[in-house]
């Protein structure tokens, strides 16, 4: 490692220290930490549909629906990783002081052009990494579909839920998820490069 590699390194107290205090989200990954850029309306909306239609179907369970202002902690050989999914299902939290979790039974994250190769990459594969991660669900924001990855006994395995009036089961949590309440609201309009920030 480079003398400048060090420098640039920041220590995980220093991160969530400084994310407390900061008006932009930042992910962190084994010491280096990126800004994260704003999502559009649509995305914004969808994952509120999401965590909505989850969230208040969890009241009388031990799982609680968290937003995207909660963070995962991920511990890998290769180092620690911190990320703001669009959602996550967590039935067994941290500690109410702590401003991120470790063990999320269901995780989602909206799609975006600028988002879906490390959403379908490098996240999916740390999010696999979590020993508690059930589900892990990617939602498409211009047509009606989600994929999930669900945990078998021989390891995930991908399910595909299309059209309107498709629902995602999702009995780890007790709960199913219909595309409708998904889209409700959504009007479908294809991504332009010029304001894809999500």
């Amino acid at each position: 490692m480079s003398a400048a590699q060090k420098l640039n390194r920041i220590s995980i107290d220093d991160y969530l220290a400084g994310e407390l205090e900061s008006s932009t989200k930042h992910e962190y990954l084994a010491g280096f930490v990126y800004a994260m850029a704003g999502a559009r309306n649509e995305h914004n909306l969808i994952a509120s549909n999401i965590l909505i239609a989850i969230g208040s179907r969890l009241t009388r369970q031990s799982c609680r629906a968290y937003n995207s202002d909660t963070k995962v902690r991920i511990q890998l050989t290769t180092g620690t990783r911190f990320y703001y999914p669009d959602v996550q299902i967590v039935c067994q939290p941290n500690r109410p002081t702590e401003s991120f979790q470790d063990n999320p039974s269901v995780l989602v994250e909206v799609l975006s052009r600028g988002t879906r190769r490390i959403d379908e990459g490098e996240k999916k594969d740390a999010y696999m990494s979590i020993p508690t991660l059930r589900v892990y669900l990617l939602v498409e924001p211009e047509i009606p579909a989600v994929v999930a990855y669900r945990r078998g006994e021989a390891g995930f395995v991908r399910e595909v839920h299309e059209g309107i009036d498709a629902v995602v089961p999702l009995p780890e949590v007790g709960v199913d998820l219909s595309l409708a309440a998904v889209y409700g609201g959504v009007e479908f309009v294809p991504e332009e490069d010029s304001q894809d920030n999500a």
